[in-house]
């Protein structure tokens, strides 16, 4: 009866256990689906206070020059939101493994305010790009973003088509 209950007993933390592949499988789900809402809600709805929860308390942007901490990607990512209206962040692919995601994303909007200190010019752009990102505990710890910066200027008018 002793071997029974032992074997049985056995046999369900056996069941109960998951692999390291599915709890990485978990955790990228999880990460995919908080990540893509995040920046549906930040472009899109225009609410930038989710980074205030979205970030950890160190996060970095690799842009130039490098931003660091959350209040600072806050800002950063506020730029989009005062600077155009019209805006439409469509996530077109993502892809996880655990904490790190790579993002195929498009940006259409209408440059009505100030953006980085680049006064409205009134123009439409329609740029795509891809981010790497890693979070950490569930919130975004690093990002860096990759885009035709020449495409963005000129679709801006800041810097003539050749």
């Amino acid at each position: 009866m002793k071997k029974s209950i032992l074997v049985f007993c056995l046999i369900a933390a056996l069941a109960s256990c998951k692999s390291e592949s599915d709890k990485n499988a978990e955790l990228a789900k999880s990460n995919v689906e908080y990540y893509s809402r995040v920046w549906d809600v930040v472009i899109n709805e225009g609410r930038s206070n989710i980074l205030d929860s979205a970030y950890v308390d160190d996060a970095i942007l690799h842009t130039i020059p490098e931003v660091k901490g959350k209040a600072n990607a806050k800002a950063y990512y506020e730029n989009y939101i005062i600077g155009f209206s019209n805006r439409k962040f469509t996530v077109k692919e993502i892809f996880a493994d655990g904490d790190k995601l790579v993002k195929y994303w498009q940006f259409k909007g209408k440059h009505t305010g100030p953006f980085f200190g680049i006064p409205a010019t009134g123009k439409d752009v329609d740029v795509s790009g891809v981010t790497i990102a890693k979070m950490r505990d569930g919130k975004i710890a690093e990002e860096q973003d990759f885009m035709d910066n020449l495409e963005f200027m000129q679709q801006l008018g800041l810097i003539p088509r050749q």
